[in-house]
């Protein structure tokens, strides 16, 4: 039988003293926690991690660094979402009440719905009929009007998405067009985010960058920042093959009849873009939807990381380009998105059978 617990007058002090203690020491004790705190899930973009690869890249020269930007909310449109509203904000474009519109291939899509429901705006979107059903559902989720369109047609096919979502704006009173493609906040965003972080993680000692490039943003952004710091900073571009970006980067020639269709979200483009600064790109590497994919899945076996389909193709245009990597190079990859976007794609062998790539 136990014993009750019987409470002396010397320990009833004793446990009063310390409830003094205690209770004064609370503001010291929550200090360190406050930075902790957001006042709303905006604050938390940014500031993503940057971890090492050990055995995807075996073999090849150099040392080999994921910024994983599934540390965001969403992804790392996150970041350019968020900048453009705000500067939208600044100039009068975006008014309380308003309507955002953007034709999205589902991250920036995300980072936008979530934007706006932070601060009360309605958000259209329209999107490609190769959209993951995870992020459809994540768009609608928060509370987006999402129009699917075909990924089949040219850009100024009215039935396109990019046509289509011109054409909302027009009819949409007080809608702001975002325009990702062409709108400058979008580099920006990266130049003053991205950039930076990922030069005081390195230490300033990254000689490398590899992005997919779709919009530009991401690697136009980073690219300007991290050469403004270190002119001998090389960047990779990495586009699919069936698009453009490739042949117009090495030639200044756009060729309509190179524009094949594809199965990757988020890398290449049927049309040249206002956020892509060639100059500021050393080399582009073409990938194709079946290594992408496989890099995905070797990724996840090799290093324990979830990421998505256009992770896989900046991981597979690495070792495309082994034969430019020496010893002491820093090789910083991004990787935009996290793999549980892709869970009933790349992860899914039915999937992966239906399309030929396994």
């Amino acid at each position: 039988m136990t014993t009750p617990l019987k409470l002396t007058r010397s320990k009833w002090l004793k446990l009063e003293t310390y409830k003094k203690i205690r209770e004064e020491r609370i503001p010291d004790i929550i200090k360190p926690y406050a930075a902790r705190t957001y006042p709303n899930i905006l604050e938390t973009i940014g500031d993503t991690p940057l971890v090492r690869l050990n055995r995807i890249f075996e073999g090849i020269p150099g040392n080999f660094y994921i910024k994983l930007e599934s540390g965001n909310p969403g992804s790392t449109k996150d970041r350019i979402a968020h900048y453009m509203i705000e500067q939208a904000e600044k100039r009068g474009d975006l008014k309380p009440g308003g309507t955002i519109v953007e034709a999205t291939s589902g991250n920036t899509g995300f980072g936008l719905a979530m934007v706006a429901a932070v601060k009360g705006y309605r958000c259209v979107f329209t999107t490609k009929d190769k959209i993951s059903p995870e992020k459809l559902a994540a768009l609608r989720a928060l509370g987006a009007e999402v129009e699917v369109c075909p990924s089949g047609v040219p850009a100024e096919d009215p039935r396109s998405y990019y046509s289509r979502a011109k054409q909302l704006a027009k009819e949409i009173p007080g809608a702001f067009y975002v325009n990702q493609n062409f709108n400058r906040d979008n580099a920006d965003a990266h130049y003053h985010s991205t950039g930076p972080e990922i030069w005081r993680q390195t230490h300033g000692n990254v000689t490398w960058f590899v992005a997919a490039s779709g919009t530009g943003g991401t690697i136009s952004g980073v690219a300007r920042y991290l050469k403004e710091e270190n002119p001998r900073i090389k960047v990779l571009g990495v586009d699919a093959v069936g698009s453009v970006l490739k042949k117009y980067h090495e030639t200044g020639i756009f060729d309509p009849s190179e524009v094949k269709s594809y199965l990757l979200e988020g890398v290449g483009k049927n049309i040249i873009t206002g956020n892509t600064d060639f100059e500021l790109i050393d080399h582009f590497v073409q990938v194709n939807d079946k290594e992408s994919a496989w890099a995905v899945r070797e990724v996840a076996h090799k290093e324990g990381i979830l990421v998505g389909f256009s992770s896989g193709a900046a991981l597979s245009a690495v070792k495309h380009a082994a034969h430019m990597f020496h010893e002491k190079d820093v090789v910083v990859i991004l990787a935009p998105d996290h793999g549980n976007l892709y869970f009933s794609k790349i992860f899914n062998d039915e999937w992966m059978k239906t399309h030929g790539l396994m």
